[in-house]
C-alpha cells in the first residue's frame, strides 16, 4: 500500500517543540493577527497592559490565554478581529525598579537631576520593556503587534496631558490639601484604590494622660503610639457622664508635655474601649476632620520616608516603628502605660511597595468624581455593559455608590509630568497649561503682571497615577488625539467601543470603572460590552501564587515541559469564570495527554491513506449507518453547546464539552467503529473521507484553545494554500437538522450494553478475544429491531459467537446480567469458565473482606479509637467499610449468577 507523502512523514509522537515557533512566525509573517478597517464586523479586545518591566506569570497566562480563546474564535467567525497589546509605564513600580537598580551602583535619586533619571528610566524601559511580550508571543496570543503601545509613548503621553487640561477646565480637577494615603518607600501618594487592607494580629496600648491641675487621669486606646507626640486634643462624648466634669480643662501629653484642651464631639463611641479618645489631626483621617471642626493644632511628626521629624520632639531620625518600641519603653518608665491588648485589626499596605501606608495630609490633585461616575454605575447596572459573572455587580455597585475624589497627583519623575505651572507662592498662583509659552502668558494674565518671565513660571514636579494613563486606553490605542480634538479618526470609529475586556476582579476600580467612566466622558458612549473577570491562580493549599512564596511555576518551563497547547488546556480546565483558579500542574499534564490523544488519533487515520485517496470536500455521513449519524448528532449538538458556552463566557465549560467530544466519543468510539471489518485491512475509502472530514470539523473547534496543535494537523491533512490556514478557516455552522435525539438514545444505550459486556468479561477474567454469546431481552418489540439493526456495532467490538435478540427471551441458566434502560443482556457463562473453581474463588474472597469488614467494624464501635484517634484516620476507616461493603454486594452479585 502506498501512503501518501504526509502519512510517511507524520512523527509518531507529537512534538509541540518542533511546531509553536514555526506556525506562529507563520501567522505573524502572514498578516493573519493585523487588522485595518474594513466592511466587516469588528470584533477589538485591548489587552489589561502589564507592567512595562514585568515577566509573564501565571495571572497573565490565564488573561492572555482567555484573551486569545475569544479573538481566534471570533476571527473564525469572519470578524474583523484586533487584539491590541501593549504595556503600561507603571510610575510607582518602574520607578522603584530603577532607584533600586541605581543603589547598586551607588547612585542616590537625590543625586541626579529629573532629566538624568528619566535617562536611566528610559533605559531600563527599553531593556526589559519588551520582555514580556516576547513571551506573550510564546502562549501562541495573536495579538496585532504591529498596534503595540505603551502608555509613555509621545502621542499617549500628549493625550493624558490633555485629558489633565480638558477636565481641568471642565471643573473636575482641584488641587487641594486633604488627608491622603503615603508610601513611605516609594515617598508618594496613592489613591484608596492602591492600599490593600490585611487582618492582622496587632496589640492596643492603653496609655493615660494627666488633667492638667488636678489628681486626675483619663486613659485613652491606641494601636499607633508614636502618633501620642502629634496629639492636639482629648475628645470625649458631650452626653457621656464619666467625663462631664473634664470637658473645656486640658490634659498633658505624655512624653512631651504639650498641654492640650478636652473637646466634646458626638463622634465618640461612649461604649468602644475607654470612651476617650485622642485626637492626632495630622495623622488619622477621622481626627484631620474633628481637627478642623474644632480648630484643632497640626501636628504633622513624619518625614515622607516615614522617620520622625523635629516636630516630634523626642526620637528624631527614628522610623516610625523603632520609635514605636522607644515610646512604649518610655511611656513604662513613667508609669502611664496601663495595659497592652491582644487584637485583630486592619492594617493598609502599599499594592506596589507592600509598606504599611501612612494616612498624611498633603496639598495633592485631585479628580472629583460623583458626576463623572453616574453614567458609568447607570451603564453597569443595567446591563448596557455586562460583567461575567454577575455577582461583581454587587462591589461595583457599593464602590460607585461610596466613590470618593481621586487623587491622581504623584511624588514622582516617571510619568506624565502635571501641567501645572507656578507663579508665586500664593494658594492659587498657577495656571494649567500644556507648554511652558502657554503657561507663561496665562500666568502674566492671571497675576496682572506683564513682566513675568520664563524664570518666573515653574512646573509642578509631580506626575500623573499610572491609572490616569491606563483608564484612557480603549481611545488612546487607536485615537490619541481625540481627546484633544473630540473628533474621532476612522479607526476610533471602525473599533469603538471594543467588545469584551478579560481582566481581574482586583483592578475593577483601579482600571474598569475608570475606563466606562472616561469613555462616557470624552466618547459619550461605554468603552466595551463584556467584563470577563478571572479568578485568581493559586496553589492546592489555596494560597495565592507568588514569588515571594516560591509556589509560582515558571509559565516558560511549563511550556517547555508540557507544551504550550498543553499549558493552554490545563489552565483553562481549572478556572471557571470569577472562581479563583485552584493550579495543580497535573493539569497541564492532562492537556499534554490530550494533546497526544489527537496526535494519535490523526496518525492512525493518515496511516490508512494512500497516495490515490481523496478526502471530500464537504462532509456526506451515510443515512444508514447509526454511528455516523449519531456522530453528526454529537458534532453538531456540541456547537450549538460551545457557541452558547461562549457567548455566555463559560469558557472553562466550553473546552470541557469539545474535550469530551474529541476524546470519548471521536476516538473512543468513531474510530473504532469506521474500522475494516476484516483484522489488517485498510479503513474504507468512504468511512476515511468521512472521518477526516469529522476531524476537521473538531480540529476548527478546538483551534481557539489548542492553536498550535491544530494548525499542525490542519496543514498536514490536504495541501492548503496560505489563506486557507486553520486560524482564518470558518468557524463550525450549527446544523439543527443534524441533530437528533432517537440516533443518539439508541447509540447511547448501546454503548452503555457494550460496556456492561466489558464489565462482565472484566469481573470474570475472560478475554477480549473469548467469544461469547449474547442474549438481549428487548424492553419492547420497537428497541429490540433497533438493537437487531446494529448488531454489527456489537461484533465490530466484542468477541461474540451467537447474538439473540427478543422481546420476550427467557433468563438462561448460570449467565452474567446486566440491566440497561429496562432492556435485560444476558452472557451464558457454561464452557467459558471453571464454574465450580470460580465459585470457590469468589467465596474465598468474600469470606477475606467479611473477616476484614469485622476489623474495621470493631474499631469504628471503639469510642477510644473514634473520640482520640485524628479526625482523618477514623474518616478513612469509614471509607474502607464503605468501600468493603459494596465490594462484597458485587461478589455476593456474582456468586449469585454462578448458582442460578
Amino acid at each position: 500500500m502506498k501512503k501518501t507523502t504526509a502519512s510517511k512523514d507524520i512523527p509518531k509522537h507529537f512534538d509541540p517543540g518542533s511546531i509553536e515557533d514555526k506556525w506562529y512566525s507563520f501567522w505573524e509573517d502572514n498578516g493573519f493577527f493585523h487588522s485595518e478597517p474594513d466592511d466587516r464586523e469588528s470584533y477589538t479586545v485591548v489587552i489589561p497592559p502589564p507592567n512595562v518591566t514585568g515577566v509573564l506569570h501565571m495571572g497573565h497566562m490565564l488573561n492572555n490565554t482567555i484573551q486569545d480563546v475569544l479573538v481566534r474564535r471570533a476571527r473564525m467567525q469572519g470578524k474583523n478581529a484586533c487584539w491590541v497589546p501593549g504595556t503600561d509605564h507603571a510610575s510607582i513600580a518602574t520607578e522603584a525598579k530603577v532607584v533600586q537598580k541605581l543603589r547598586k551602583e551607588g547612585i542616590t535619586k537625590a543625586d541626579l537631576t529629573r532629566n538624568e533619571f528619566l535617562e536611566h528610566a528610559w533605559e531600563w524601559t527599553e531593556e526589559h520593556g519588551g520582555i514580556i511580550l516576547q513571551q506573550l508571543r510564546k502562549l501562541g496570543a495573536s495579538c496585532d503587534w504591529e498596534r503595540t503601545r505603551f502608555t509613555l509613548e509621545d502621542e499617549l503621553y500628549e493625550a493624558v496631558v490633555d485629558c489633565f487640561i480638558k477636565l481641568y477646565e471642565r471643573g473636575y480637577i482641584y488641587r487641594g490639601k486633604r488627608m491622603i494615603n503615603w508610601d513611605p518607600e516609594a515617598q508618594t501618594a496613592l489613591s484608596d484604590e492602591e492600599v490593600i487592607h490585611r487582618e492582622e494580629k496587632s496589640k492596643l496600648y492603653h496609655v493615660r494622660y494627666k488633667i492638667n491641675n488636678s489628681d486626675q487621669w483619663v486613659t485613652i486606646a491606641t494601636t499607633r503610639p508614636e502618633t501620642i507626640l502629634a496629639d492636639s486634643a482629648v475628645c470625649v462624648h458631650p452626653e457621656d457622664e464619666r467625663y462631664q466634669d473634664l470637658i473645656g480643662k486640658t490634659a498633658i501629653i505624655p512624653i512631651v508635655e504639650r498641654e492640650v484642651p478636652v473637646i466634646a464631639d458626638e463622634y465618640v463611641d461612649m461604649e468602644y474601649g475607654t470612651g476617650c479618645l485622642k485626637i492626632t489631626p495630622a495623622h488619622d483621617e477621622n481626627d484631620y476632620e474633628i481637627g478642623q471642626k474644632h480648630d484643632l493644632e497640626i501636628i504633622d511628626i513624619l518625614n515622607p520616608d516615614g522617620t520622625l521629624n523635629e516636630a516630634a520632639e523626642n526620637y528624631i531620625g527614628e522610623d516610625r516603628f523603632d520609635a514605636r518600641e522607644l515610646i512604649i519603653k518610655d511611656l513604662e518608665e513613667l508609669d502611664q502605660l496601663v495595659e497592652i491588648e491582644e487584637l485583630e485589626n486592619k492594617i493598609g499596605y502599599s499594592e506596589r511597595t507592600d509598606a504599611i501606608i501612612e494616612p498624611r495630609l498633603s496639598l495633592q490633585w485631585f479628580c472629583q468624581m460623583d458626576k463623572l461616575a453616574k453614567p458609568a454605575h447607570e451603564n453597569v447596572m443595567n446591563d448596557n455593559i455586562q460583567f461575567h459573572p454577575a455577582k461583581f455587580k454587587n462591589s461595583y455597585n457599593h464602590w460607585m455608590e461610596n466613590i470618593r475624589d481621586w487623587c491622581i497627583s504623584r511624588q514622582l519623575w516617571w510619568g506624565q509630568r502635571i501641567p501645572a505651572w507656578y507663579f508665586g507662592d500664593g494658594k492659587d498662583d498657577y495656571v494649567v497649561a500644556k507648554t511652558e509659552d502657554e503657561a507663561l502668558e496665562k500666568a502674566r494674565k492671571k497675576s496682572g503682571n506683564a513682566d513675568l518671565s520664563t524664570d518666573d513660571v515653574r512646573q509642578d514636579e509631580d506626575v500623573l497615577d499610572t491609572w490616569f494613563s491606563s483608564w484612557l486606553w480603549p481611545i488612546t490605542v487607536f485615537d490619541p488625539e481625540f481627546i484633544r480634538t473630540g473628533e474621532a479618526n476612522e479607526e476610533l470609529e471602525y473599533y469603538y467601543p471594543t467588545q469584551d475586556l478579560v481582566t481581574a476582579p482586583e483592578i475593577m476600580f483601579f482600571w474598569v470603572a475608570r475606563m466606562i467612566m472616561s469613555g462616557y466622558e470624552f466618547k459619550d458612549e461605554k468603552p466595551f460590552s463584556n467584563v470577563y473577570y478571572t479568578g485568581i491562580v493559586r496553589d492546592s493549599q489555596r494560597r495565592k501564587m507568588s514569588k515571594s512564596l516560591g509556589n509560582s511555576p515558571d509559565p516558560l518551563k511549563l511550556m517547555e515541559q508540557y507544551g504550550t497547547d498543553g499549558v493552554r488546556v490545563g489552565m483553562l480546565f481549572s478556572s471557571p469564570a470569577g472562581n479563583d483558579l485552584l493550579f495543580e500542574e497535573q493539569l497541564c499534564e492532562q492537556g499534554r495527554n490530550f494533546a497526544n490523544k489527537i496526535w494519535n488519533a490523526f496518525r492512525f487515520l493518515s496511516m490508512n491513506r494512500t497516495e490515490d485517496t481523496e478526502l471530500a470536500i464537504e462532509l456526506k455521513i451515510d443515512e444508514d449507518n447509526l454511528v455516523d449519524r449519531w456522530m453528526l448528532s454529537r458534532l453538531h449538538e456540541t456547537i450549538d453547546a460551545i457557541n452558547k458556552d461562549m457567548e455566555s463566557f463559560r469558557i472553562n465549560e466550553a473546552l470541557h464539552k469539545i474535550y469530551s467530544l474529541i476524546w470519548d466519543d471521536f476516538c473512543d468510539w468513531y474510530i473504532e467503529l469506521i474500522k475494516a471489518d476484516e483484522p489488517g485491512a485498510s479503513i474504507p475509502e468512504d468511512r476515511l473521507s468521512r472521518g477526516f472530514n469529522i476531524f476537521e470539523q473538531l480540529m476548527k473547534l478546538l483551534h481557539p484553545f489548542m492553536p498550535f496543535i491544530t494548525e499542525e494537523i490542519w496543514q498536514l491533512t490536504r495541501n492548503r494554500d496560505t489563506d486557507e490556514a486553520i486560524i482564518v478557516a470558518s468557524w463550525p455552522k450549527f446544523d439543527e437538522k443534524a441533530v437528533s435525539k432517537d440516533d443518539r438514545t439508541l447509540f447511547e444505550s448501546i454503548q452503555k450494553m457494550i460496556s456492561a459486556i466489558r464489565n462482565i468479561r472484566a469481573e470474570f477474567k475472560l478475554s477480549p478475544n473469548d467469544e461469547i454469546d449474547l442474549l438481549i431481552k428487548a424492553k419492547d418489540d420497537n428497541t429490540a429491531k433497533a438493537i437487531s439493526k446494529n448488531e454489527w456495532i456489537f461484533r465490530k467490538l466484542q468477541s461474540i459467537d451467537t447474538f439473540k435478540v427478543e422481546a420476550d427471551l427467557d433468563k438462561p441458566e448460570t449467565s452474567a446480567s446486566a440491566v440497561i434502560e429496562g432492556t435485560e443482556l444476558f452472557v451464558p457463562l457454561e464452557g467459558l469458565i471453571d464454574l465450580d473453581k470460580e465459585r470457590e474463588r469468589i467465596q474465598k474472597e468474600i469470606d477475606r473482606l467479611e473477616g476484614f469488614l469485622k476489623s474495621i467494624e470493631g474499631k469504628l464501635k471503639n469510642d477510644g479509637f473514634v473520640n482520640n484517634a485524628p479526625a482523618e484516620v477514623v474518616q478513612r476507616e469509614r471509607d474502607k467499610k464503605e468501600d468493603t461493603e459494596t465490594d462484597l454486594e458485587k461478589l455476593r452479585e456474582i456468586l449469585s449468577e454462578l448458582d442460578s
